[in-house]
């Protein structure tokens, strides 16, 4: 009996350890913004952010709104994995609060949005995140960033639903399903067998990453429904997406205005090293549909 009851406590003691490192790993790499976090934030700011949430069947989105609703409406949508806290400082960017009001949002799988349970489908997840727009349209100019594989989704939504959009900035975006490395390790860590060792936040990172390749053939014959104004920046040193991809956005947008913006020795994280630029990109956005308007 002495002798089972060791080898039970052999296979035992690995198996507990193993599973508190794993729920040490899954609360230390959440890449999210508690409400109370959020809250605290805007605590010593003149303005306030408000979270919102609405259901698509059994699907939560939420997301931020900052500002004036009468003014037009900038929407920032994340990469892989994040939520809507990678833009948080931008809700507090007078040069854009003055001009627009600022949404930034949770994607499917991420945040507060059904949080490990990614929607790989770029078509679907667009279509999850339409009713911000539909609900705060009002015949406002929308402009969506997105941040790399928030910029394959802001393309696409600009394909599905170009009469909603009037305004792209695509930050270091994943869309040339051409340059989309190959990592052997995506297929086998998507499996059931082993997707519950990772962090629920890269477990839905994974999952989306490793059908991201076909989602973006798909989208191969919709790049000429895109009548969007677009701004592209990309870094010359991203080492996560090739400044290629810039490039492929060029040729494209066949029926769009495009502007490519390249940053010298710049690597992926654009948003939180260089975010001026992308402020600088949103304000000429905004500041040409004023001029247009008047």
């Amino acid at each position: 009996m002495e002798n089972r009851w060791r080898r039970w406590w052999k296979f035992l003691i690995p198996l507990l350890v193993l599973s508190f490192l794993m729920i040490l790993m899954d609360s230390c790499m959440q890449f999210r913004m508690s409400k109370s976090e959020i809250n605290e934030y805007f605590s010593n700011k003149d303005i306030k952010g408000t979270l919102h949430h609405y259901k698509v069947g059994k699907r939560v989105i939420n997301y931020l709104a900052v500002g004036d609703s009468t003014l037009p409406l900038v929407v920032f949508i994340h990469g892989s994995p994040g939520s809507l806290s990678a833009f948080i400082d931008f809700m507090a960017d007078t040069a854009l609060l003055k001009r627009a009001q600022l949404v930034t949002v949770d994607r499917p799988g991420f945040g507060a949005s059904n949080f490990g349970y990614a929607e790989p489908s770029l078509q679907k997840q667009a279509a999850l995140l339409r009713p911000i727009l539909e609900l705060n349209k009002k015949q406002r100019p929308i402009i969506l960033v997105g941040h790399s594989l928030g910029g394959p989704l802001i393309a696409r939504m600009a394909m599905d639903f170009p009469e909603l959009i009037d305004g792209l900035v695509m930050v270091a975006p994943s869309i040339d399903p051409q340059l989309e490395p190959h990592e052997w390790f995506r297929g086998p860590l998507a499996t059931p067998f082993l997707k519950w060792i990772l962090p629920r936040s890269l477990r839905a990172s994974n999952d989306e990453i490793y059908k991201l390749k076909p989602e973006l053939e798909e989208m191969i014959p919709l790049w000429s429904k895109i009548r969007a104004n677009t701004i592209v920046i990309q870094g010359t040193k991203d080492d996560l997406v090739p400044m290629e991809n810039a490039a492929f956005a060029k040729k494209m947008l066949i029926n769009a205005p495009v502007n490519l913006v390249m940053i010298e020795d710049m690597n992926h994280f654009i948003p939180w090293r260089k975010s001026e630029v992308i402020t600088k990109a949103v304000v000429e956005q905004l500041e040409l549909f004023k001029m247009h308007s008047n």
